[in-house]
């Protein structure tokens, strides 16, 4: 398990410098371009969640967040020890949780800056600790959906011997 916590801080770690080196060398507002009509760096302030939702609510987030850590932690005692791809998801769900409670914590707000324009559609701007938060959970339906086929298939199988 130690090996899936050390994930976790690396991705609390990445998520932290690239935030650093956003306040550091851009300007709020600011945006590079990477790819044309796609791509951008853009110094962005988030003091809500996804979306903007729930804007200045800060207390609800250090609350929901310290419930959040703790319970991935004990799903990641209890249940992901004999299972590497739910260590791993969790594992990325919580250096994400982390990544962004900080922010919360010492800045009142995230810093986002990757901004993406996907078929004329701009995507709300995001950072380390959202990427990490939306591939672990992406990798925890999947395991979801392919456990419930699992047991659906063995249920069939028993249901078929009876």
């Amino acid at each position: 398990m130690f090996l899936y916590y050390i994930l976790a801080i690396f991705v609390i770690a990445v998520d932290q410098l690239t935030k650093w080196v956003v306040v550091k060398t851009m300007e709020l507002g600011e945006q590079i371009t990477v790819i044309e009509n796609f791509f951008y760096l853009t110094s962005h302030r988030n003091s809500g969640a996804a979306w903007g939702i729930l804007q200045g609510q800060m207390g609800f987030f250090y609350v929901v967040t310290a419930i959040v850590v703790v319970g991935l932690i004990y799903f990641m005692q209890k249940y992901a020890r004999e299972r590497k791809m739910l260590a791993i998801a969790l594992s990325l769900i919580l250096g994400g949780a982390i990544g962004n409670f900080i922010d919360r914590l010492f800045r009142k707000e995230v810093i986002d800056f990757f901004d993406f324009m996907i078929f004329r559609y701009d995507y709300p701007i995001f950072n380390i600790a959202d990427s990490a938060l939306v591939v672990g959970v992406i990798i925890v339906i999947i395991m979801t959906i392919i456990d419930e086929r699992k047991e659906k298939r063995q249920n069939d199988t028993t249901a078929q011997r009876n």
